[in-house]
């Protein structure tokens, strides 16, 4: 499923610190001067081990699932596919740990990032800024996208569900800002429109970015001062 919101394009949209909330002001006279002035940054946020807890609730899920199976600590994670290294510690250990994050209560049970709800929220009150929770829900959606929604909704409040976009593919959604904890987002479109910021995890705290490349390593960083790089200088038209 992929939203139609997916496709906004950044010209045409009221100025405002709130339009990313579905509250910006209809547009008045002189509307187009102000688009000229003061284009919104659009910045994607991942859901899935930036928002939303993944790592921590697999662990704790697959323990209490599977208590005399083998486990991968944390602080030993290594590379985004969990099913992956488990897969390497015992064949067999791969197909359960899918089963984990194929299963009813998943998704929504997972703990928000430390600090993430809070920053977001604040986020999206930012003039000229438009904030989209930007996710890829499994291939066995029975029970994922409707979670993810249910979580939006439980952390965020119902309005914040306008700013959901659902797709497999990242490369095709246009933004100025991808913070993502995957480090490699490859698609359809070889050259995205977005900077990806890597967000730290515990299966990519390892890797060693190349300038230009810029980690998020928490929520408690200076988040602003990304998103100010990214902006025109002021009085600058775009």
């Amino acid at each position: 499923m992929l939203l139609l919101s997916s496709f906004l394009h950044l010209h045409g949209r009221p100025c405002g610190p709130f339009t990313a909330l579905g509250l910006g002001r209809a547009p008045r006279p002189g509307a187009g001067s102000c688009r000229a002035m003061c284009r919104h940054l659009r910045v994607l946020v991942d859901m899935d081990g930036v928002l939303a807890d993944f790592e921590g609730g697999f662990l704790k899920k697959f323990r209490a699932r599977f208590p005399e199976q083998p486990y991968i600590a944390l602080e030993d994670r290594r590379g985004f596919w969990v099913s992956e290294q488990y897969g390497q510690l015992r064949s067999e250990l791969s197909e359960k740990a899918i089963s984990i994050w194929e299963s009813k209560n998943f998704f929504i049970e997972l703990d928000p990032i430390p600090g993430a709800v809070e920053a977001v929220k604040q986020m999206a009150k930012l003039e000229n800024t438009d904030v989209f929770i930007c996710t890829s829900p499994i291939k066995k959606y029975r029970y994922c996208a409707y979670e993810k929604y249910a979580w939006v909704e439980k952390h965020f409040g119902q309005e914040f569900l306008e700013q959901i976009v659902l797709t497999r593919d990242k490369t095709v959604i246009s933004g100025d800002l991808l913070i993502d904890d995957r480090p490699d987002i490859t698609g359809a479109e070889p050259n995205p429109s977005w900077e990806h910021v890597l967000f730290t995890a515990c299966h990519n705290k390892h890797l060693q970015l190349q300038p230009p490349s810029r980690r998020l390593h928490s929520w408690a960083e200076d988040w602003r001062a990304i998103l100010d790089s990214k902006r025109p200088p002021p009085g600058q038209a775009i």
